[in-house]
Parts: C-alpha cells; structure tokens; sequence
C-alpha cells in the first residue's frame, strides 16, 4: 500500500520507551517541569499529560519566547494558568531571564510534599524534579542553564536526548532529566503539521516541500504575519505568498530557469525556526 504523502507518521520508539520508564520514576519525583514551545503554547502541551503525572503539581516553562511578540504570549499565559492551574513563566536559554524564579516556583511547588515526607519522620532531603516535554522543545538546554553546565547532552535534531539522568542543581534540588514525550498516534494533523514546523517532528517523518507549504498556507491565515513573511522574502503586496515565488525572489533555480522547490522549502523552514522570519505564535492562527 502507498504511504500517503499528504499526512506525517511517525513512531519515535526510544520515546515511547522513555514514556514508560518515565511512568516507573514517577514515584520519585515531587515536581514536574513541563516544557513547552512559546510559539505553540497549546500544540507543543501533552494531552494526557495529567493522567501520566496524577496529583503532582507542574510548573509550565514556555521556552524559546525570544521567538515571540511579548504582548501576544501575555494572552497564552493567563489562558494556560486558568486552563491547568499551574504557573507558567516565558524563559529562553539565550539569556538567563526568568530561570531564578523557576527554582524559586520548584522548592514551593515541592515543600507540600517534603513537609508530608518530614512528618513521618523521614530527614529532609532535596526536592526532587523530572522536566519533561515533546522534543526540541529545549528541555536539555534549560538544564544546562539551571546547572550552569553542558553535562546534558543538547542538540538541533528532534529527540536527542536518548536516556534519563539525574542531575544536581543546587543543594536544594536534584532533577531528572528525560528524553521528550510525544503522542504516539497522531490524528490531528494541524497539530501535527505545527510541530513539525517548529522541528518537534523527526524529518524523516515528512518532506520538507509539503511542510513548507503548509507553513506558508497557515501564515496566509494571518494578513499581519503574511506581511512579515513578505517583507523578509523582498515581496511586493501584489505577490503571492508561496514556495515558488521565494524560489524567484531569491533566484534560487535549477536548470531551465525553474524555481528550485526543494531548496528553497529547506530555507524557509530553517529562516522560520532561527527567527529570522520574524516572531510568530502558530496557535494563534
């Protein structure tokens, strides 16, 4: 049976497993970090990710928020902490903004949990915390910021981290790193598509011509962000949007004076997720 080409499949094994292993160590942990992507606040969210985590309470990181207009992402936060009753700060790991109040919103989210333990007369102990998310999301970056080190290993690539450690912030708090977490069966494929945009997505999972595409099909929803993307291309109001009229613009052609469409698809995802483009929230469309 052909595979259908106009759809992304994946099934990310070492994550599935990781899922697993993630619900066993549950048990160790007293507060979740949930990483999300600022420019898919709802997209880049788990579904299930209260029946994977119980009662443990979850501090929600919108990371990459450089990436963002500041007002537009305002909206997000207040509808993600009414949504989930969690807090949610807006970092990003180019600048250390933010992530001393993430220690801070841990050992509080935490002392319920270790004040329980200290009753039954156990010593106490430092706060114990797994981060958890869909891939590339940022989550090894952001360890490596609160420890101040490069012990996590960190990548460009969707899902490189590939085993769970614990790693020492401060005295007070010790975290477990995991690989991210994605569904396992993907039927919405807006959703889907989004997070492949924002390479959450394996790109063996998808060709980079038709998620382009859809990039540019969902960017032509919003006329200021279409702007945007024309204004970077260099084109006029009169000009469609699209992958063949970049290719022009940009001169990149193959033989017989043709736009080169692989190319330039390429190009316009890498200018998208560096921010070269411009601050986009995808959710928002």
């Amino acid at each position: 049976m052909k595979k259908d080409k106009t759809h992304i499949h994946w099934y990310p094994g070492h994550i599935a497993k990781a899922e697993r292993l993630l619900k066993e160590k549950l048990n160790l942990v007293d507060v979740v970090i949930e990483v999300l992507d600022a420019r898919l606040p709802r997209s880049s969210s788990y579904n299930d990710i209260k029946k994977l985590l119980g009662d443990r309470p979850r501090l929600l990181l919108l990371n990459k928020s450089d990436l963002v207009i500041p007002e537009e992402i305002k909206n997000w936060i207040k509808i993600l902490e009414e949504e989930t009753g969690c807090p949610v700060l807006t970092i990003d790991t180019k600048t250390n903004r933010n992530f001393n109040i993430i220690e801070k919103k841990v050992l509080e989210l935490s002392e319920p949990r270790i004040q329980a333990l200290m009753a039954k007369g156990l010593l106490r102990r430092p706060a114990r915390v797994v981060v958890v998310g869909l891939p590339n999301v940022g989550k090894s970056s952001i360890i490596n910021k609160l420890t101040k080190s490069s012990k996590t290993k960190t990548g460009a690539k969707a899902g490189v981290t590939r085993q769970q450690q614990w790693v020492r912030i401060n005295p007070n708090i010790d975290l477990l790193d995991t690989p991210g977490i994605i569904p396992m069966k993907q039927e919405d494929q807006l959703r889907a598509k989004k997070l492949a945009f924002v390479n959450s997505v394996s790109e063996n999972a998808y060709s980079s011509e038709l998620v382009a595409k859809e990039l540019l099909e969902l960017i032509i929803e919003n006329p200021k962000y279409t702007k945007v993307f024309k204004n970077y291309y260099e084109l006029s109001d009169e000009i469609e949007l699209s992958i063949e009229n970049i290719a022009l613009s940009r001169n990149w052609l193959i033989s017989g004076g043709e736009p080169d469409i692989e190319r330039t698809s390429q190009y316009v995802l890498r200018d998208f997720r560096d921010g070269k483009i411009g601050k986009f929230i995808l959710d928002n469309i």
